[in-house]
């Protein structure tokens, strides 16, 4: 079964770090994600810019409304994410735990909802 991992943390600890803290938290990261990878649970994953990059698309009566910045002010903003596949939610959680900015943030686990087939147009 297919599970998001998403990684929130707070920009001012990250913010706080020197560039060596930064590198080798990224290092960490990037041998998770091996070890993950050699044992068949990693999908897909990426790390997302600093909150203040984001823009907010809604339309509302057929107009596009476009503002800068994140949708929801919070103390932990998301960091990036890591498609896994896993047996069940516990092992889910059990491989989320592993993820390096847990322990300083949230790994909030998700199961994927798998959309339905497309339409084939095809009523007879």
């Amino acid at each position: 079964m297919k599970y998001v991992a998403l990684v929130y943390y707070p920009e001012s600890i990250t913010e706080a770090m020197s560039e060596q803290e930064w590198h080798d938290l990224n290092q960490e990261c990037l041998s998770g994600v091996e070890r993950l990878a050699d044992n068949g649970h990693y999908l897909a994953g990426q790390a997302l810019q600093t909150v203040d990059t984001a823009t907010r698309v809604r339309v509302r009566d057929g107009e596009v409304l476009i503002a800068d910045g994140p949708f929801a002010e919070t103390k932990e903003q998301l960091a990036g994410f890591y498609l896994l596949d896993a047996r069940d939610r516990d092992e889910a959680l059990q491989l989320a735990s592993r993820i390096p900015p847990a322990r300083f943030g949230t790994i909030e686990v998700r199961p994927v909802r798998e959309l339905p087939p497309r339409d084939t147009g095809d009523k007879s």
